[in-house]
């Protein structure tokens, strides 16, 4: 049996204890549901949580129950004739096989079907190419917000009317239409502006930028504020995907900003110890402005749509924000199991099922949620045949679920983090060292390094497939390279990504793992700066290991993706070590023949890392190309290597927090 909630989950009576929406002349109250960094999640993710001090094998979200939900909410809003906004935080795209095979344009159908009315442009956006971008952005019925960027240089994005800096909205009520002319606006309507903000150092973060053009968050935004309030428009909303942390700077640095509605770092806000979870910070924390006179309202809603955040924002006349309060929820489904091999021998019994959905029906920030029936009929029949099939074979079996956290304490992690990200790190490890590959690139391996945000899933119990692998785990088909650097750099790159991800709500796609290397690190100052401990390598094999400190004036030849190889995503001390001369080879197939590219240097243009090559560069576009050689390293070595899947016996990171 499914359950509805007592309360229906963040009621909006609830949070904004019954007041109505007024006219421009009184207070003036907005709800707001919102999701972010969905990443194709169109089926459920597997997932735990605690329930009767009994771990509780699940699964949380998916598009069709994310639909559910926010259909709940708008009824929820029509009914008490509440202003209502439905916003996607950014970086719709990547994470499933279903984006690897249809290229956003499934994500455009199935979002065009959630009655969003705004989307922030995220950096997983531009993984393809601005063409296909551009494809996406005007197939879909709601805009995409971005105020600083400039697009006008580019050649794809030049022309597209729906990626704008802001929309505004004008309230009856729940009425709600789109105000074009803001030199004319409309009479006894409560108006909101919603602008979008991106990263600024986005050529950074996400190569594929072509010749947008990405300015200064903060100088940004208050442009956008101060142009929006000349006109006459003062409840003004960021929609942003810059992470928690820069969502923080932002609101301490610009004035007028009622609420940023956030996405990039994963953040679901809010206290889940409750249910065996973490305390991830506070939603709709206020902040105070620089003018000391006014504060916004912060809220993000977490990863992977297993969860949908609703917050109530009451304006005064003048647009200062008088009260905001919300909270995420996650949405699980009805089915229990008491391991994560979810057999149906572990299945919950009737009475033990029944108790999970007494307990489910107490707690105020997870609900079981029934999926949408035609959306999921349309994942089912649409799009999910062509995914099942491309999973390829078995490669080996998981006994237990292996988990990933980007960075040490996340997901309820140990100060080791995550146990995924070493794997794939030994899985480079182990193809650049093969005869094969050695013969290729003339270099042995002493270790590899892998960076957090290229590691995207755990691995879950039960058949592990080649497509786990390459339409999941590691979907960016990025090449693997093999470079020579001092130890010396690694200890600088370690110190700056590590340091990088100490601030609350920091975005830890930067920060780093390895295979046959570890680390340690202590926080001396609480979420701002540290110290390296130690850096080791490992000589010798898993079950035998020897282990000796890295040398500063050493050469070492490691194992990692080109990405992160030339510097991208903060790993700029890769950057720094290749700007002269360069000794690296890049790995790809070409007519099924792994081939080798020498890397001569590289230089920064335009803020984005160009690599130059002695000769000829790999043609990943190319139809006799295959640059996937990050994926193949670890299906190669899970399947000749690691048959039973279990995690490493040694670990990789320690971070010692203050």
């Amino acid at each position: 049996m499914k359950l509805a909630k007592k309360v229906a989950a963040i009621a909006v009576a609830a949070i904004l204890g019954g007041c109505a929406s007024q006219s421009n002349t009184d207070d003036f109250t907005l709800v707001i549901a919102h999701v972010n960094d969905t990443h194709s999640s169109f089926d459920g993710v597997k997932s735990s949580f605690v329930a009767n001090d009994a771990v509780v094998y699940n699964e949380f979200g998916g598009y069709p129950r994310l639909l559910t939900k926010a259909d709940q909410y708008k009824e929820a809003a029509q009914e008490q004739n509440q202003s209502f906004l439905f916003l996607h935080g950014g970086d719709a795209w990547q994470g499933s096989a279903y984006f690897k095979l249809n290229e956003g344009m499934a994500n455009a159908d199935l979002l065009s079907q959630m009655g969003l009315d705004a989307m922030a442009l995220g950096n997983h956006e531009f993984d393809l190419s601005n063409d296909k971008l551009n494809q996406f952005i005007g197939s879909i019925n709601f805009p995409v917000l971005a105020a600083n960027v400039d697009t006008s240089a580019d050649a794809d994005l030049a022309g597209q009317t729906n990626l704008r800096p802001y929309v505004v909205y004008a309230f009856d009520g729940n009425n709600k239409t789109e105000v074009k002319d803001l030199d004319n606006l409309p009479k006894d309507k409560d108006l909101v502006a919603v602008f979008g903000l991106v990263l600024d150092d986005m050529a950074d973060i996400a190569p594929n930028t072509g010749d947008v053009k990405f300015s200064n968050m903060v100088e940004s935004a208050q442009a956008t504020v101060d142009a929006l309030q000349a006109k006459g428009v003062h409840n003004i909303i960021a929609l942003t995907h810059i992470g928690n942390a820069k969502d923080v700077m932002i609101a301490k640095n610009v004035n007028g900003i009622d609420a940023i509605v956030g996405g990039h770092s994963h953040t679901l806000l809010g206290d889940f110890t409750d249910i065996g979870l973490e305390n991830n910070g506070q939603y709709a924390e206020m902040v105070a402005n620089p003018d000391g006179k006014s504060s916004t309202c912060i809220v993000q809603a977490g990863q992977y749509a297993e969860a949908i955040g609703q917050v109530g924002v009451t304006f005064d006349k003048n647009g200062k924000v008088k009260a905001c309060e919300g909270a995420n929820l996650l949405l699980s489904n009805d089915e229990f199991y008491a391991d994560a091999s979810r057999t149906e021998e572990v299945r919950l019994t009737h009475d033990h099922h029944h108790n999970v959905e007494t307990f489910i029906s107490e707690h105020d920030d997870i609900e079981i949620t029934a999926e949408n029936g035609a959306m999921r009929e349309t994942i089912d029949t649409k799009y999910k045949p062509a995914v099942d099939e491309a999973y390829g074979k078995v490669i080996a079996q998981v006994p237990d679920q292996i988990l990933h956290a980007r960075r040490p304490g996340d997901k309820g992690s140990d100060i080791h983090g995550s146990d995924v990200a070493p794997l794939v790190a030994a899985g480079q490890y182990y193809w650049a060292n093969t005869k094969a590959v050695e013969a290729v690139t003339g270099m042995a391996v002493d270790f590899s390094l892998v960076g957090a945000g290229g590691v995207r899933t755990n691995i879950d119990a039960g058949e592990y497939r080649e497509g786990n692998v390459s339409l999941e785990l590691q979907p960016f088909s990025n090449f693997m390279s093999v470079l020579t650097v001092k130890g010396s750099t690694i200890k600088q790159l370690l110190n700056e990504t590590v340091t990088a991800t100490l601030p609350e709500g920091a975005h830890a796609g930067k920060f780093v793992y390895g295979g046959h290397i570890r680390y340690s690190f202590t926080e001396t100052t609480a979420h701002k700066a540290g110290k390296l401990d130690y850096v080791e390598v490992m000589t010798g094999t898993e079950a035998n290991p020897v282990w000796t400190s890295l040398k500063d004036d050493q050469n070492y030849n490691i194992a990692l993706n080109n990405y992160n190889a030339t510097g991208n995503d903060g790993w700029s001390a890769l950057y720094q070590a290749q700007k002269v001369k360069s000794n690296r080879v890049d790995l790809a197939y070409v007519d099924g023949k792994l081939t080798g590219f020498k890397v001569k240097n590289i230089n920064s243009v335009d803020g984005k890392y160009k690599v130059n090559y002695l000769g000829a560069k790999p043609n990943c576009k190319a139809d006799n190309t295959e640059c996937n050689t990050d994926a193949l390293a670890m299906i190669e070595y899970v399947e000749h290597s690691r048959p039973v899947l279990t995690e490493l016996s040694y670990d990789v990171v320690t971070l010692n927090r203050k």
